[in-house]
């Protein structure tokens, strides 16, 4: 059984995992109260699944790009179930396993990530041997500049409130915006790609694993 933790933005999410099953999972919109949410929600997530931690056997968790805090938050606890259980941890970038749910297709795909100050974090992506290939680093932008390096028809995938799908689908013509049920990450996800990794033997030290912060101007994103 593998548990995989997300909190890289307000929206945080949890999966239990057993391939090839889904064997549970929760996602909820937080009020920057990750600290005292998140241990609760896997206790009551275990239970409803008539399962305690003895019976997990990996832990997964989302390195970011996303909040300075909130990403520290999932991260520390996920370090502290691993080192306690002595069970491997994974950790995958947020946006590779946002990518991983869109349909692989011609057109490039970017996705995004609230980065705080009104802006986003921000990458490319194409569609290479069966999966999406990351083309470029991940970078800060507005929303206007997101919408308006938009040159092609381009998919877009990520969490997004309604201003920001405004202003990045303005080119109508090319800015493919994902309906909001398919746009998001979800844990599952997550837990599948860990999953994976985990038994390839892709596992990471829980000492030296950190989270991928973004800087703007010489500031760490939050």
């Amino acid at each position: 059984m593998l548990l995989a933790l997300d909190t890289s933005t307000l929206t945080c999410g949890i999966a239990l995992y057993d391939d090839p099953v889904i064997v549970g999972e929760m996602q909820w919109r937080s009020a920057n109260h990750h600290t005292v949410e998140l241990a609760p929600a896997i206790h009551d997530l275990l239970k409803r699944c008539a399962l305690s931690p003895s019976d997990l056997k990996a832990i997964a968790v989302a390195l970011g790009p996303g909040s300075f805090t909130s990403l520290r938050i999932s991260l520390a606890l996920a370090k502290g179930l691993a080192l306690s259980l002595r069970i491997p941890l994974i950790g995958i970038p947020t946006f590779e396993y946002q990518v991983a749910s869109q349909p692989l297709t011609a057109e490039l795909l970017l996705t995004v990530i609230p980065a705080g100050r009104s802006r986003m974090a921000v990458q490319e992506f194409s569609a290479r041997d069966g999966a999406w290939r990351a083309v470029d680093e991940p970078q800060v932008m507005t929303p206007e500049q997101i919408s308006d390096r938009i040159s092609g028809p381009t998919r877009i995938c990520g969490e997004m409130n309604v201003s920001e799908r405004q202003v990045i689908g303005r080119k109508w013509k090319n800015a493919m915006i994902a309906a909001p049920s398919l746009a998001m990450r979800r844990p599952a996800v997550l837990a599948e790609l860990a999953w994976k990794r985990w038994k390839a033997g892709q596992v990471d030290d829980p000492i030296q694993l950190s989270p991928i912060y973004l800087h703007i101007a010489g500031m760490i994103t939050e």
